[in-house]
């Protein structure tokens, strides 16, 4: 873990070591910092650390001591950070962690470690809280699928685009962002025509880019980190670029937005959903932007916080806020920490924030469009939110269960 350690503060100047005793809080802290997601897991870390600057390392009374586990968006990289974390450092909660996959598998350690809190830190898999979840498990982040609630229905009615195919990651986070997109496009009546689905980390589009139908309105590109680079970048020198695009939410992210070279700019007008929009003109939206951007200087950020900024910066807020409710104490299994994690409305940046009897985020989704501001950065441009979405995505529970897991199949445009 020492390596680890070294590299987290490498990428952020306010975790120092704080030497144990015994009034301080230990916190496990897991994020993709390596792999094809370690961009994205970086700026979760940065939104992180933005929390602890704001409570000066401190929350319940005592410090605050972080030890950093890295991932590469792999459940056993998570296994085995987790287990690091939770066995031999003896951390008294997780925050974390931040791919789907990761989620499931932190999931079910947590069922194996009752004396231990894991608080989600951005991972969006559907099964993490909606199958068998673990009672010591809390996510204040939306699933995938409810990052996807608005999109459907709005690139069908508004953009009028009644065909897609679509091309998305081959995992648990890819099929769940996908299914919320899908149920409200094939319900306003549009039609998937084609579904093809590549591994994370692929390298090489040109096979995928090859058989993409020209025969439809639009293409969705459930794709993230150097996955989205690598295929904008492909598909461009392929000569793409005359279908409309409609990203998932990872693919318009701030982490992709701001990533190098031209081929991005093939986003520009792409409608997408998620947990944030970055022009959105709430104040409490706006000064976390400000607080993001004067922690650290514009050459170790992005010009505005991507969702993974978000997400972990709401996890830790929602912890230290326990910690102080509770005065810092953990004992008797943490049973105070954890009614008041349960108990929490959480007053966050992208609006209010509460848990479901699963531990799992309500909140609202915002549905944006790719601009190009004045300066030249690309920016998820807000177009309309939608409150209290919850992880049926407001069907009743047993007919959303009908629908089954999310998967390469799941929905179909019947």
């Amino acid at each position: 873990m020492k390596r680890i350690l070294m590299a987290g503060a490498a990428l952020g100047a306010i975790l120092a070591a704080v030497p144990a005793q015994a009034d301080s809080v230990k916190i496990g802290f897991m994020a993709t910092l390596e792999g094809t997601y370690t961009v994205l897991g970086e700026d979760g870390l940065r939104g992180f650390e933005v929390a602890l600057k704001e409570r000066g390392n401190k929350a319940g009374g005592k410090d605050i001591e972080v030890i950093i586990g890295a991932t590469d968006a792999s459940p056993e990289s998570a296994l085995r950070a987790v287990k690091k974390l939770v066995e031999q450092d003896k951390v008294d909660f997780v925050i974390g962690p931040l791919s789907g996959s990761e989620g499931i598998a932190l999931r079910d350690y947590a069922k194996t470690q009752p004396q231990t809190t894991i608080i989600n830190g951005i991972s969006g898999a559907q099964e993490t809280t909606f199958v068998d979840p673990a009672e010591n498990f809390f996510r204040f982040n939306m699933d995938g699928a409810q990052w996807g609630a608005g999109l459907g229905e709005y690139v069908f009615n508004e953009k009028g685009w009644k065909t897609v195919a679509s091309v998305a990651e081959d995992y648990s986070f890819g099929y769940t962002n996908f299914l919320g997109f899908a149920l409200g496009y094939c319900r306003a009546g549009g039609k998937i025509t084609e579904r093809l689905w590549v591994p994370l980390g692929t390298k090489d589009f040109a096979s995928i880019i090859a058989a993409l139908p020209d025969d439809v309105d639009a293409l969705y590109l459930g794709l993230g980190g150097g996955d989205a680079v690598n295929f904008l970048n492909q598909y461009k020198q392929a000569g793409g670029g005359d279908v409309h695009l409609i990203g998932g939410s990872i693919m318009v992210d701030g982490t992709v937005l701001s990533s190098k070279g031209d081929a991005k700019r093939l986003l520009i007008g792409t409608p997408s959903s998620g947990p944030q929009a970055d022009t959105w003109d709430d104040p409490k939206w706006q000064s976390f932007v400000k607080a993001y951007q004067d922690a650290f200087p514009p050459e170790k950020r992005f010009p505005t916080p991507a969702l993974m900024a978000t997400g972990y910066y709401n996890a830790a807020n929602a912890a230290f806020g326990c910690l102080d409710k509770i005065n810092g104490d953990l004992s008797d299994g943490h049973a105070a920490f954890r009614a008041c994690l349960a108990a929490t409305e959480l007053d966050a940046p992208n609006g209010m924030i509460k848990l479901d009897a699963n531990r799992q985020a309500i909140g609202s989704n915002f549905v944006s469009e790719v601009v190009e501001t004045a300066n030249g950065d690309l920016v998820s441009n807000f177009v309309k939110k939608v409150d209290n979405v919850n992880q049926t995505l407001g069907l009743p529970e047993d007919e959303f269960r009908a629908l089954g897991l999310p998967s390469r199949e799941i929905v179909q445009c019947d």
